[in-house]
C-alpha cells in the first residue's frame, strides 16, 4: 500500500517479538514530511525496536514500515539513502577535527569535491559549528559533539533525521542548543525529524507525539491535545497512608483518587477549589500538597495508571 502524498513514515500494525517478548504490538501511525515527531516512553515501550526496524537495522515480524513510500523490508538500501541516522553512542573520531569527521563520513557515502566541501559548509553554518570546524572531535562539549553527529546524518541529504535519545548525557543548556539546531533545520531545510525520547520537556516540544507503553500506541497527538485528555489540575497529596486517604477522599468527595509512587493523585478542574476542604476533612493525614498543571507524564498516568519507569 503506497501511503498518502505528505506521509514521510507510514507504519501500519508493526509487531517484533524477541522470542517469547512482544516489543511492537500492532503498531499503527503515520508522520507527515516536514514534521519533529517524537516518539515518547519508558523502557520497555518499544521505542529502540522501532528505531532499529525504521534505520533497517532488523526486520519486523510482521506488519509494515514505509519511509517516503519505499518498504523497510523490500527496498532496505532506498530506505537508506532516504534517511540520517544518529544513535545513542557517539559516533566521532576524537582526534580527527570536525571538518575530518565529516569529509570522511561523507566520502563513505560517494561524496567528494565540491559537493561534500559545499555540503559541509551549509551544515556547519546551519549547525553553529562554523567556528569550530579545525577543532579536534575530542574536545567538544557534548552539546557541540551531538550536532556535528546531526551534521554527518545530514551529509547524504536525507529527507528523514532519525535520532535516538537524542539528548542523552547533555546538560540542560546543550539540550536546548540541540533543539534550536533541529527547529533550524526544520525550518531551512524542510527535513522531517523523527526522534525517540523518555524526557516529557523534550516530547513537548516536538509537533505531534506518539505514547508508546510495552510495544503498543496508547496516544497521540500534539503536545496540547494530549494534555488535554486530563481534563483539569492534578493535585498530588502526600500521606503516611495513601492507600487509607485515597479511597476515603474518593469516598468523601465523590473524587477519582487514585495512588501512584505512594502519593494520591487526584485530576480535577480548579482543583485549587478542593485543596482546602479536603485537608480539613482528613486533619493530620496530609504532610504535603502539589498541585500543577497536566504534562504529558500525567498523560500517561491518566491512560496507564502508572507513571515512567
Amino acid at each position: 500500500m503506497v501511503p498518502p502524498p505528505g506521509a514521510a513514515l507510514e507504519i501500519r500494525a508493526l509487531s517484533h517479538a524477541y522470542g517469547d517478548r512482544r516489543a511492537l504490538d500492532a503498531l499503527s501511525l503515520t508522520v507527515h514530511e516536514g514534521e519533529i515527531f517524537g516518539l515518547l516512553g519508558p523502557n520497555g515501550s518499544g521505542k529502540s525496536t522501532l528505531f532499529r526496524i525504521l534505520s533497517t537495522l532488523i526486520p519486523p515480524t510482521s506488519g509494515t514500515l514505509r519511509v517516503f513510500g519505499e518498504d523497510v523490508v523490500a527496498e532496505p538500501a532506498r530506505v537508506r539513502r532516504a534517511i540520517g541516522v544518529v544513535f545513542q553512542s557517539p559516533a566521532l573520531d576524537p582526534l580527527l577535527s570536525v571538518d575530518e569527521n565529516l569529509r570522511h563520513h561523507g566520502m563513505l557515502y560517494g561524496l567528494h569535491g565540491r559537493v561534500l566541501e559545499e555540503r559541509m559548509a551549509s551544515l556547519v553554518e546551519a549547525l553553529g559549528l562554523a567556528d569550530r570546524r579545525r577543532q579536534a572531535a575530542g574536545t567538544l562539549s557534548g552539546g557541540l559533539a551531538r550536532r556535528v553527529e546531526v551534521a554527518k546524518a545530514l551529509l547524504s541529504a536525507p529527507r528523514l533525521l532519525v535520532l535516538d535519545e537524542p539528548s542523552t548525557g547533555l546538560d540542560p543548556a546543550a539540550r536546548r542548543d540541540l533543539w534550536s539546531a533541529l527547529a533550524r533545520l526544520r525550518a531551512e531545510l524542510a527535513t522531517t525529524v523523527v526522534l525517540t525520547t523518555h524526557l516529557m520537556d523534550e516530547a513537548a516540544a516536538c509537533d505531534r507525539v506518539a505514547l508508546l507503553d510495552r510495544g503498543a500506541l496508547v496516544a497521540l497527538g500534539t503536545p496540547a491535545e494530549l494534555t488535554a485528555l486530563v481534563g483539569g489540575d492534578v493535585l498530588w497529596l502526600s500521606s503516611a497512608a495513601p492507600e487509607v486517604l485515597a479511597p476515603a477522599i474518593a469516598e468523601r468527595f465523590g473524587l477519582d483518587a487514585g495512588v501512584v509512587d505512594g502519593r494520591v493523585r487526584i485530576e480535577r478542574g480548579r482543583a485549587h477549589e478542593i485543596v482546602a476542604p479536603i485537608v480539613e476533612a482528613f486533619p493530620g493525614q496530609i504532610d504535603a500538597v502539589t498541585m500543577t498543571r497536566p504534562s504529558l507524564d500525567d498523560v500517561f498516568v491518566h491512560l496507564t495508571g502508572r507513571r515512567f519507569d
